[in-house]
């Protein structure tokens, strides 16, 4: 009788703990998959942070690229002369300062040249574009990470 009684109540005992955990061996990752995980910060199989050289290209996928140096960080491009704006030409140089997907980790530097009287002509860029593209780069390459976990 006292081993019918063990067995009644460890089969009970299974029983109410199966039914809080999802199952006698129940999944114990619940919170796991309900908060998603994110690739590693530090991708750097070309010398720099792979999600900030990717996004760099992308953003700058407009403009012909006239160099680049995956192991020093570096992207310049050629002048682009936008169709709309015909006497207006911009450039940009990227520098990629870091391996960790952070904020001070790219420095954008923009030049900008006005066609006067058949000369191009230095001029100042206006404020905030290279911050700007700065945001855009970083905010590409957080979505490249965050994509990259699935």
């Amino acid at each position: 009788m006292i081993r019918v009684a063990r067995i009644a109540t460890g089969l009970a005992l299974c029983a109410s703990l199966a039914a809080c955990g999802g199952g006698l061996f129940g999944h114990h990752d619940k919170k796991k998959a309900a908060v998603k995980e994110l690739a590693p910060a530090r991708i750097t199989t070309i010398g720099v942070n792979a999600y900030l050289w990717r996004a760099t290209l992308d953003t700058l996928s407009f403009m012909t690229i006239a160099h680049t140096d995956s192991n020093g960080g570096v992207i310049v491009t050629e002048w682009y002369v936008n169709p709309a704006v015909q006497t207006e030409r911009m450039k940009a140089s990227v520098s990629i300062l870091d391996q960790d997907l952070r904020a001070d980790a790219i420095r954008v530097s923009t030049a900008r040249q006005v066609l006067q009287n058949g000369q191009w002509v230095d001029t100042s860029v206006a404020a905030g574009t290279n911050q700007k593209l700065e945001e855009v780069i970083l905010q590409k390459a957080r979505d490249l990470r965050r994509n990259a976990a699935g």
